[in-house]
């Protein structure tokens, strides 16, 4: 039986009248996954990165941003900038880390991760 979901189900947001998210953790939720690739929904609420996390993968990774903003900081102090629809492909091993997100709204990314060969 096929099941029909949204990309954007599911996700909390800001209360405005206490200015508090509903979420202070960053989630990932695995959509598809097999041996050979897995493709997540990665949901940034803006207080759940930390900013010193690097992130050093075995696979490569493509990315794209569906929903808010963020900058990805790689360890040659490269800074990306990212707002939706921007997509990016990251190597494998290539450390990075996500040094911020938007502050008023959850940030919605797609992730890619297989390895190329």
């Amino acid at each position: 039986m096929l099941v029909k979901k949204n990309i954007f189900e599911d996700i909390k947001s800001k209360d405005a009248s206490t200015n508090i998210t509903e979420s202070n953790k960053e989630i990932f939720e695995d959509l598809l996954k097999n041996e050979n690739l897995k493709l997540e929904r990665i949901i940034s609420y803006p207080n759940s990165i930390p900013g010193d996390k690097w992130y050093d993968q075995n696979k490569d990774e493509w990315v794209i941003l569906l929903k808010g903003s963020a900058a990805l900081q790689f360890e040659n102090d490269e800074l990306i900038k990212l707002l939706p629809g921007d997509y990016l492909f990251i190597p494998s091993h290539l450390k990075h880390k996500v040094k911020e997100v938007n502050k008023n709204e959850p940030t919605i990314w797609l992730a890619l991760n297989f390895e190329s060969k």
